[in-house]
């Protein structure tokens, strides 16, 4: 065992998001002293892999599940949608600072233009798709936004989905051309070289078993060396918890208040990919649909293109699995050793009202490869079983929370969990995530540091400029910032 050191901050997890909050820290903090922890020998191995996720630059372009329809037909709400794209933008301003300072390489290396487009089958779907582009082609966020049901148009727009596609089938599709594909894995690996360029330090094979209060209100880290099997003990000003679905087991640890109450329903996924040449130079764009009743929003189905480290790829999906790991290099006891007496009635009460997703589930675990396959030939009715590969994705752990009247409930989307000291704060959730890691790790910031770096939200406007503001409430700033940002990162 050797003695115990000092460090500002611990970030627990190699992933986007504490790339992203280390690296915001040493830009407006440079003297602040950092020690990261990553469980696996690599830093982006789980969720933030770009296999592992669907990387698309969530910016709600094409994700037809943050505007869902209204009920009587009338135009739908775009608030959700509006709100996915401005936490986008904090996202593209802070890696356009990045590259400019020579934090991130050149901007191919993560992120590339990709057309985004929402394709629906059916009239209702074709109707409620032209309303969603009334609401959205005047918002400055969405400028540039098209709608068209001529077959012959959105087979301009991406020929495999309509190449073999019966001509009596009404269909319908809206393209955003200023949409990205981003790889958060290079994202988060040049955050970290960064980082360790900077002075900080970063610890793989390393897994935090244990914290533990100070009695000065800082933390003691328990860490175990996976390889020697050696334990170490680390002390930190501050801690984040940001290791995916283990999260929460790090912070029931912890014994905050904050953290009880709270559970994890871990949904895992499979994707369908090929590098056919051929098929990829005929789609370059990401398409996204309608889910399917019942289905958890991140299993909206997709066709892809995807650019990983220089090569070009479609891949299809998610297909929902299950299992009890928070992480796909957890354990099979991840699930019930995260039961508590406080967060029991939040999980039973999910299990009760949630009957759908279940049969969901149990559908998808169900289905054969073929009936997989069947589900891309409604997107691609020419695709060949033989050009496709079928990968496991990443868990993702969504939230459970108490809620007064109905006892718990499952939210989809992320949530910060922070002690009412601001000592340590962690991140439960999955989508939209890595795509709008910049908007949280700002939180986590002002949470936990407005008090102790004067002048915060000046220096973070710095790096951020339209922090703090609305650029969707101002269709000049709103354009003069995608236009600043896509010179810098070279996309349209």
């Amino acid at each position: 065992m050797n003695s115990t050191k000092s460090f500002d901050v611990a970030l627990i997890g190699g992933g986007i998001m504490s790339a992203t909050l280390g690296t915001l820290l040493k830009l407006v903090k440079p003297e602040i002293s950092i020690q990261v922890f990553e469980r696996l020998d690599a830093p982006a191995q789980e969720s933030s892999n770009p296999w592992n996720n669907a990387g698309t630059g969530h910016a709600a372009l094409c994700e037809l599940n943050y505007m869902p329809d209204s009920k009587d037909g009338s135009l739908p709400n775009p608030a959700k949608a509006i709100a996915i794209n401005e936490q986008f933008q904090l996202s593209r301003q802070f890696w356009s600072h990045l590259v400019e300072i020579g934090a991130l390489g050149d901007p191919s290396s993560f992120i590339n233009s990709t057309p985004h487009i929402s394709f629906v089958r059916g009239a209702k779907d074709v109707d409620y798709l032209r309303r969603r582009f009334e609401v959205l082609k005047d918002e400055p966020l969405f400028a540039g936004i098209e709608f068209s049901d001529d077959p012959k148009v959105i087979e301009s727009w991406a020929p495999l989905l309509i190449k073999g596609r019966k001509r009596d089938e009404p269909i319908a599709a809206t393209r955003v051309e200023s949409g990205t594909d981003v790889d958060f894995g290079s994202v988060t690996r040049q955050m970290f070289e960064f980082l360790k360029r900077n002075d900080a330090n970063f610890q793989a094979n390393a897994e935090v078993k244990d914290l533990n209060r100070n009695s000065d209100g800082s933390w003691n880290l328990t860490v175990r060396n996976l390889e020697t099997s050696e334990t170490d003990y680390v002390n930190a000003k501050f801690v984040f918890v940001g290791a995916g679905g283990w999260a929460l087991k790090l912070l029931q640890k912890s014994g905050i208040a904050e953290a009880r109450g709270y559970g994890t329903f871990p949904v895992g996924g499979q994707w369908l990919r090929t590098s056919n040449p051929k098929l990829v130079e005929q789609h370059s764009a990401k398409v996204y649909s309608q889910a399917s009743v019942g289905a958890p929003p991140m299993s909206v189905p997709h066709l892809d293109k995807r650019v990983v480290d220089g090569k070009a790829s479609l891949l299809f999906g998610p297909y929902a699995t299950a299992n009890p790991k928070f992480l796909k290099n957890g354990s099979i006891f991840d699930l019930p050793a995260s039961l508590r007496p406080s967060n029991l009635i939040p999980y039973l009460s999910v299990a009760l009202t949630n009957f759908s997703l279940i049969r969901y589930l149990v559908g998808e675990l169900l289905k054969t490869k073929a009936k997989k396959f069947d589900a891309l030939k409604d997107f691609m009715p020419t695709a060949s079983p033989e050009d496709w590969e079928l990968l496991n994705a990443g868990q993702r752990a969504q939230v459970i929370k108490r809620d007064k009247v109905k006892g718990g409930v499952l939210q989809f989307g992320t949530e910060v969990i922070t002690s009412h000291d601001g000592s340590i704060s962690g991140l439960l959730g999955a989508s939209p995530g890595a795509s709008t890691a910049v908007f949280v790790m700002l939180e986590v910031l002002d949470r936990s540091f407005s008090a102790a770096i004067p002048d915060l939200k000046k220096r973070i406007q710095k790096l951020v400029p339209s922090y703090g503001s609305k650029l969707s409430a101002d269709a000049k700033k709103a354009k003069a910032s995608l236009e600043s940002t896509a010179k810098t990162l070279k996309i349209k």
